[in-house]
């Protein structure tokens, strides 16, 4: 897999997924991650458009992959917001399905576009791409020295498995593997996959709260001692409405909830201030720094063990 592709930031990368977007162009720089902007995006249309009307939910990413192909040519897609990716992968797949499709999607967007792009979720590339990993590995400063991560990939990043054909479904274990590299010890728990409520939140915020709450309480049941996203819907979520979770459940839940980037760049030398760490709204700078510990170094071999092998 290629270490350049053209880059959807989405909606969120400038406001509510600041940090997002601010851990992803530093853990980019130090790993050898070219992400290209596509010009002109729009937004993807999540949890909105699509529910509304399916040609304008098709049609929205549709506009975008259609200019990545005529402006980045040659260039596959990386979207970092789980539900961005879960737009973008849906209309390519449409797309690709029939003729019919195709020529029906760029009817409406009043350009040519061939659904040559491939989509990917970041998670997705760094865990593929070996290069990336072992860049990942080699330029470590510290590790998470056995940080207890409850990996939460949500309802959007893994599903429907037939178009976004990534991980399991319902246990998937790539953002997981990539905690590992970092130094930090995944949690098996059993809420990995289900939904944060997404804009129930703001729709019917008691049931809301609810869903949120059953995750926290999953996470800290096993053991966990931070969250770990790629969505920055989910982060939201889980970040602020932890405090309005203990008030309503009288529960007094202290978990940290990261984006998996945050902590992989902290790890690659990133102070908690340059990546928005410190804008959570849950407390999070501390435990991250307290969480960092130097690299383990083999140590090197004595001459009577190199004879021997």
């Amino acid at each position: 897999m290629t270490t350049e592709f053209a880059y959807f930031p989405g909606c969120a990368s400038c406001s509510t997924g600041l940090s997002y977007e601010m851990s992803t162009q530093y853990l980019s720089k130090q790993i050898g991650l070219t992400l290209k902007e596509i010009p002109d995006w729009n937004c993807c249309g999540a949890s909105a458009a699509h529910l509304i009307n399916h040609d304008l939910g098709l049609a929205l990413p549709a506009r975008s992959l259609a200019i990545t192909e005529e402006k980045l040519p040659g260039l596959d897609v990386v979207a970092t917001c789980a539900a961005c990716f879960a737009r973008l992968k849906t209309t390519q797949h449409y797309v690709n399905q029939s003729p019919k499709n195709r020529s029906h999607i760029e009817g409406l967007i009043e350009r040519e576009y061939r659904g040559e792009a491939n989509v990917y979720g970041l998670v997705q590339v760094l865990h593929q791409n070996e290069d990336l990993k072992e860049a990942l590995v080699a330029n470590l400063k510290k590790t998470l020295g056995g940080l207890k991560v409850a990996c939460y990939y949500g309802c959007m990043l893994v599903r429907p498995i037939e178009v976004v054909q990534f991980d399991d479904e319902e246990n998937p274990q790539s953002m997981d593997d990539l905690m590992r590299l970092a130094g930090a010890e995944p949690v098996d728990w059993a809420f990995k996959t289900e939904c944060c409520g997404a804009s129930l939140q703001v729709t019917c915020p008691v049931t809301g709260k609810v869903m949120v709450e059953k995750i926290l309480h999953n996470a800290q049941e096993n053991g966990a001692e931070v969250i770990v996203t790629a969505c920055p819907l989910c982060q939201l979520n889980l970040d602020m409405r932890e405090k309005e979770v203990n008030r309503m459940a009288g529960t007094s839940y202290d978990l940290p909830v990261y984006y998996f980037t945050e902590l992989l760049s902290m790890c690659l030398g990133a102070s908690p201030k340059q990546l928005g760490i410190d804008k959570h709204y849950h407390p999070a700078v501390v435990c991250a720094e307290s969480s960092l510990k130097d690299p383990v170094v083999p140590e090197a071999e004595s001459d009577e063990e190199v004879l021997a092998s």
